[in-house]
């Protein structure tokens, strides 16, 4: 799914509404049908609703979903428009006549503060007030209708994104943004809804189908995606019956060190539960006799120091390497990293300490592999490209660092990031909040090392290991629930999760 900027959702609609044909009030009730689909699921006909409409289409929005909802039983339903302007759009003027005219739902008029209406917290409020259109901070009336809106305690279902919010990042004011329980995106999510900063305003959010055309969303450049299970599909690599475990590759994996084994194990299970022929783990010498019981189906290379990863000789014929999970940073350690960077012929994907060592030595950006697969959460990455006030920004920093340096980055989070070296970025659509456990990101790198073992791109492997460690996490959370989830339950969900690809193929 693409994700595009605010200004080319709107060329979209024109171009639906032109090409289609569809009437721009027609394509309006498509939405609050959709948008009422989903309310009528997750509200009781005896609900008090109180609909904030603006003067804008998506006020427009707000007096149909009225009215469709009335025509659906609900009773205790009051539309209150805010009049902050004589201007209003065609189609905001029409639904508001379609609603007089159904005689159901009374309807109010805001003009000043003295017309706000009470808000009880038992309330279920929609926010119709303004779109994606907005391009300035509220300011104004409409920003104490926000203000007493958010204040009241009720439920907020946003339709289309919440009042006052920049669709395409960080808000200006975050004083006078609705604060959401719930928002309803038409037909795409908007940028903003992936930063951390903004999930206070969006709440959870839904994305509504309402049938805009299909050519131009193909046609229309947008270098943000969401990575969805029919990417994964179009990515996924079907086993041949005549093939054998070198048909799979042999990867490599660097991990573990005194203290930090741990890591090795868990990165080591998920590579081999994620579909490699052969795997060899470098391991500290003292980590043999843990690891052999631990990953019995592993080949173990062991380091000549007990204690920490000190010197590798890199044997030809691996088909991909993966380096960081618990390897420290000991001096030797930054040393043997630093060769291993240096001379690697073979897909690589660096983790954890590895990526710090490289923080700790910019000089070594110049000498990473194209298309190396970096796995940061946010504060390694802050390390590699410097810190970043907000998720926006630190977004587009990592989009500039993998453009700069020819490298894939996978910045770790809600919503994963994935930028790509020719600019494009892709946020995951898996996950869940129960996998910020110690050791999932150890998980992701195994996962992502086997697929590049496997023969798949680099990209691929980044854009798929994302997904299906996301899924997986997502499959153990509905056994565990978020809080009891840890990553040994990632790599016992990852057989469920690569089956979801594979059944919905067949």
């Amino acid at each position: 799914m693409k994700v595009f900027e605010t200004g080319q959702i709107r060329e979209i609609d024109e171009y639906t509404i032109r090409q289609e044909p569809v009437a721009s009030v027609d394509l309006m009730e498509r939405a609050a049908m959709g948008c009422v689909g989903w309310l009528s699921s997750h509200l009781q006909p005896t609900d008090n609703i109180k609909v904030f409409s603006g003067p804008g289409n998506n006020g427009g929005d707000g007096w149909a979903i009225a009215r469709l909802m009335a025509d659906r039983g609900y009773d205790h339903i009051r539309l209150y428009l805010l009049q902050i302007s004589r201007i209003i759009s065609a189609d905001s003027v029409i639904n508001r006549k379609r609603l007089e005219e159904q005689n159901k739902v009374p309807i109010f008029e805001i003009s000043s503060e003295a017309d706000f209406p009470y808000i009880s917290g038992e309330d279920v409020v929609i926010d119709a007030l303004f779109g994606s259109g907005l391009s300035r901070p509220l300011e104004g009336l409409s920003a104490s209708l926000v203000n007493h809106i958010n204040g009241s305690g009720a439920g907020v279902v946003a339709i289309d994104i919440p009042s006052g919010m920049n669709g395409n990042g960080t808000g200006q004011d975050t004083g006078s943004i609705i604060k959401a329980t719930d928002t309803l995106s038409f037909e795409f999510p908007k940028r903003s809804f992936f930063y951390a900063e903004n999930e206070k305003y969006t709440g959870d959010w839904y994305i509504i189908p309402i049938g805009l055309h299909r050519d131009i969303i193909r046609e229309k450049y947008t270098p943000f995606h969401y990575l969805t299970l029919e990417n994964v599909i179009s990515m996924h690599r079907k086993r041949p019956r005549f093939s054998h475990k070198g048909t799979y590759g042999h990867a490599l994996l660097v991990a573990g060190s005194y203290g930090m084994l741990g890591a090795a194990i868990l990165a080591a299970r998920a590579c081999l539960r994620s579909g490699v022929g052969l795997l060899t783990t470098h391991i500290p010498g003292a980590g043999y006799p843990i690891l052999q019981e631990a990953v019995p189906e592993s080949i173990f290379e062991l380091d000549s120091s007990d204690s920490v990863f000190s010197k590798l000789k890199v044997k030809k014929g691996y088909s991909a390497a993966g380096v960081g999970p618990g390897i420290g940073m000991a001096p030797a350690t930054a040393k043997a990293v630093e060769s291993m960077i240096g001379n690697a012929d073979f897909p690589l994907v660096l983790d954890a300490d590895a990526l710090n060592i490289l923080a700790a030595s910019p000089d070594l950006f110049g000498s990473l592999p194209a298309n190396a697969i970096l796995t940061p959460h946010p504060g390694e990455f802050d390390r590699l490209a410097g810190s970043s006030p907000n998720g926006q920004k630190r977004n587009e920093l990592q989009i500039e660092f993998a453009r700069r340096h020819q490298v894939i980055v996978v910045l770790k989070g809600a919503f994963t990031s994935v930028a790509m070296p020719d600019g494009t970025c892709y946020f995951n659509s898996t996950g869940n909040p129960g996998m910020a456990t110690a050791g999932s990101g150890d998980v992701l790198t195994g996962i992502i090392l086997s697929l590049l073992a496997q023969g798949y791109s680099p990209s691929d492997a980044a854009l798929t290991g994302t997904w299906v460690h996301g899924l997986a996490g997502d499959l153990a959370a509905a056994k565990t629930g978020q809080k009891a989830l840890i990553a040994s339950d990632i790599i016992d969900n990852l057989g469920t999760a690569f089956l979801k690809i594979e059944n919905y193929e067949t």
